[in-house]
């Protein structure tokens, strides 16, 4: 007969049964009252509240701004990661304990830090002149180019606020998901495929990349997740204008404020929906890049 394993934690089931009755508590049984609550409302009268044209445009606003921001970290939290990992240098120690910065720094005080640092009077208020500079000039040297004033005109109480904040919030994930998966890749590969006459592009695209690629989307998955929902470090950099900076988070607290419960549910419901099928599209693309990697 052969022995049992000796476990640690208790058996499958008791184990199964504990880790659902959390589960529960603490994330489906809310997310199943933001659907009740919604659920009181008739269709019609959800369909206005959700399709009202500042509410979409709060959407449109939340989600590009999540979007744009995690693109940007999965392509800079990847050099971020590379270098911390791959290169020795005075201080990084100090730089690398500092990503987890936004993680400690309550979101509120990011937010504000962010508006002193980046106003007219702030540290780096030259980054918000140059900014404003660069799109008028472009503007009127190309004249098809005034498409970017939706950009925005300025980076405080603008939407560059809003994507600046999310970048803020959301590096963090990108770095700490690769650097594990750096550590791991031997750089003999690359010395490897350099002997071989593959030029640094070429290593780059067909020997680190596909090594890489899983923990990437599974980053920016991460940094995706948390912008879409982030509040505190937004409201103040933003301008909150409506139909123009204006996040779907803000809304969902304003309408709570002025009582309107079931307008808030109906916002927050639709809210997760975008997110389960953006972050089920990102698991499709995850496990495809595994797949190729293996193949």
């Amino acid at each position: 007969m052969a022995k049992n394993k000796l476990r640690v934690l208790p058996g499958f089931g008791l184990s199964l049964g504990y880790t659902v009755f959390y589960l529960s508590l603490i994330v489906l049984i809310p997310l199943l009252a933001v659907f009740l609550k919604a659920a009181t409302l008739s269709w019609h009268e959800f369909w206005h509240i959700v399709t009202d044209p500042r509410v979409v445009a709060s959407y449109k606003i939340t989600v590009g701004a999540a979007l744009s921001a995690a693109a940007a970290n999965a392509i800079f939290g990847l050099i971020v990661a590379w270098v911390l990992v791959r290169y020795s240098f005075p201080g990084r120690k100090i730089i690398d304990g500092l990503i987890d910065l936004p993680f400690a720094l309550p979101t509120a005080v990011a937010g504000i830090a962010l508006t002193a640092v980046y106003s007219k009077k702030g540290a780096l208020s030259g980054v918000d002149h140059l900014w404003t500079t660069s799109l008028v000039y472009l503007e009127s040297k190309f004249s098809f180019l005034h498409v970017i004033s939706v950009i925005g005109r300025k980076i405080t109480y603008d939407r560059p606020g809003i994507f600046i904040a999310l970048i803020f919030i959301g590096l963090p994930f990108v770095v700490r998901t690769l650097q594990p998966i750096i550590r791991e890749c031997e750089p003999e590969l690359e010395e490897i495929a350099a002997t071989l006459g593959a030029s640094r592009l070429q290593t780059l695209r067909r020997v680190v990349l596909p090594e890489l690629l899983p923990a990437l989307i599974t980053g920016f998955a991460l940094a995706f997740a948390r912008a879409l929902g982030e509040y505190g470090s937004v409201i103040f950099i933003a301008g909150n204008k409506p139909m123009y900076s204006e996040i779907t988070s803000l809304l969902i607290v304003t309408k709570l404020e002025q009582y309107d419960y079931q307008g808030a549910t109906a916002i927050a419901a639709v809210m997760l929906v975008i997110s389960f099928i953006l972050l089920l599209i990102i698991n499709l693309l995850q496990k495809w890049s595994q797949r190729y990697r293996k193949s």
